[in-house]
């Protein structure tokens, strides 16, 4: 595993997001744009979608070469990404690409779940010690987060399959963030109570 390196905050929310924003500005500049490639039509949501994936790729690129690894989440998500963004745009049907979210969150619940009855702190490798908290705080929060992810596992084949477009794109783009940092910020209490001893203490 590569040693991890500092890298600035705004550059790295801006590799962490900006492919995010990327998928979103293309979508509504280019949903009322067809463009017909031998002799196919493709809608604005495959279009954006084309142009996600690469820039995503090459944030990713980023990512490792600046900070010296990458999460398994990370990885994860990369992976699920170009092989459903990939389908999306082969076949030229949107579905694959937005059941993708329903993917990676289910895939995390059923990891994080099964280190958890392995009695294993995934949580605590993967967030790469952003958190200092005691073991049974980790215990805690990684089972609340297995149910957020189900959650937001079940939030997205609800969106995707009953809504628009344009709605699932703003649900992706907006709506997931800010429903995962209002999760963790709703962790507060927990993260004070499971300090670790000496922080406490001091």
């Amino acid at each position: 595993m590569g040693e991890k390196k500092p890298v600035a905050p705004a550059l790295k929310t801006a590799l962490d997001f900006g492919p995010l924003l990327v998928f979103f500005a293309a979508f509504f500049l280019l949903k009322d744009h067809p463009v017909t490639l031998w002799g196919q039509s493709y809608g604005g949501f495959v279009l954006a979608t084309a142009i996600f994936v690469p820039v995503l790729i090459a944030a990713m690129v980023a990512l490792r070469v600046l900070t010296g690894r990458l999460a398994p989440m990370q990885i994860a998500t990369l992976v699920l990404v170009v092989v459903f963004g990939g389908l999306s745009i082969w076949f030229n049907d949107p579905r694959f690409f937005k059941m993708k979210p329903t993917l990676i969150y289910l895939l995390f619940a059923t990891l994080l779940g099964f280190g958890l009855l392995r009695g294993k702190p995934w949580l605590q490798l993967v967030m790469d010690g952003a958190i200092p908290m005691q073991p049974a705080g980790w215990a805690i929060l990684t089972k609340r987060l297995v149910a957020f992810f189900l959650f937001l596992a079940i939030a997205n084949e609800v969106i995707w399959r009953n809504f628009s477009d344009t709605v699932w794109v703003n649900f992706k783009t907006f709506g997931l963030p800010v429903l995962l940092m209002a999760f963790f910020a709703a962790q507060a209490p927990l993260f004070s109570r499971y300090a670790p001893e000496d922080e406490k203490d001091s």
